[in-house]
């Protein structure tokens, strides 16, 4: 049995959600399809999947299976974009997915880069405030901030996010400024629809704290609470990768220093649903490079 070419069948029903749609996919038969599975089966030891004939759904053996198969698939594509010719240089369509904030604050002026490094590639960028299903909506690579990444995703990581809590001058010179993070009660709070819209989450000298926070405007995206923010509407609890260039520069102020905001770590994500592995992996390592640990837009906050 060619193993390989039996994960790949399977992960290719997983994501494509039936044995017809995956033989289209793969240009095979559906008794072939239907053989690579049984084989993968008996070698595995264990059924992989309930079959029915409205749909199909995972074994407890086939989620725990289904990820070792992506990841060996992945595996496979980097040893051939490994050895591929040096002359071959990346080219072809990436869907790419990130949320509004990042995207424009970050990845934009990131992506006019990489495509004037490889003329050939071409970048369809999807800005949305939203976790995208990859398979459905045909995602060749997503950034997400995470501590919690679904396990059937392969992810490599970029860097941190880093959030600040801060307030325009003209707020400050109507408002005290606020000495602990429970003074945040007594604030008009701008907050964010999805992600802490009444509860903020702190690391306060060493120990967690989470506050109620209120206040008469919240949005479902970080750009329109950086705009609030500073035409003076409220405190608001902002990323650095957004926020960061207005403090250097006075427009914002950074409130509570001591006391940081919960970090989360921003991931690139893909499936192995698509094989463009030389693409992909120039654009992953780009990334990397591109966003380190310790990102540039961190630089001398810790100061303010």
């Amino acid at each position: 049995m060619d193993r390989l070419q039996a994960m790949r069948v399977f992960v290719s029903v997983v994501d494509l959600g039936s044995q017809s749609a995956a033989a289209d996919h793969l240009d095979l038969s559906r008794p072939v399809v239907s053989r690579y599975l049984a084989e993968l089966e008996n070698w595995v030891g264990a059924r992989l999947m309930h079959r029915t004939t409205r749909k199909l759904s995972l074994t407890a053996a086939g989620s725990e299976i289904l990820p070792r198969c992506r990841q060996m698939l992945e595996l496979c594509s980097d040893m051939q974009a490994a050895v591929s010719e040096p002359n071959d240089a990346p080219r072809g369509l990436v869907r790419l997915s990130v949320s509004t904030s990042f995207g424009q604050a970050q990845l934009a002026a990131a992506m006019a880069e990489y495509v004037k490094r490889y003329p050939l590639v071409s970048i369809d960028l999807q800005m949305l405030d939203r976790t995208v299903n990859l398979v459905d909506e045909r995602i060749d690579l997503a950034i997400r901030m995470s501590n919690d990444l679904d396990p059937n995703l392969i992810a490599r990581k970029l860097t941190v996010c880093r959030s600040v809590i801060c307030a325009s001058p003209a707020y400050l010179l109507e408002h005290p400024r606020p000495q602990r993070v429970e003074d945040l009660v007594r604030h008009n709070c701008l907050t964010h629809a999805y992600f802490g819209k009444s509860l903020w989450h702190f690391e306060e000298d060493g120990e967690p704290v989470s506050v109620p926070v209120q206040g008469n405007i919240s949005a479902n995206e970080a750009s329109t609470l950086l705009r609030l923010t500073l035409a003076g509407a409220g405190v608001s609890m902002l990323p650095t990768y957004q926020a960061g260039d207005y403090i250097r520069r006075g427009e914002l102020i950074r409130l509570l220093p001591h006391a940081e905001p919960r970090q989360m770590n921003i991931y690139a994500v893909y499936t192995s649903r698509k094989h463009m592995p030389q693409t992909l992996r120039s654009l992953l390592d780009f990334l990397v490079l591109k966003f380190p640990a310790q990102p540039p837009w961190d630089e001398g906050l810790q100061a303010r």
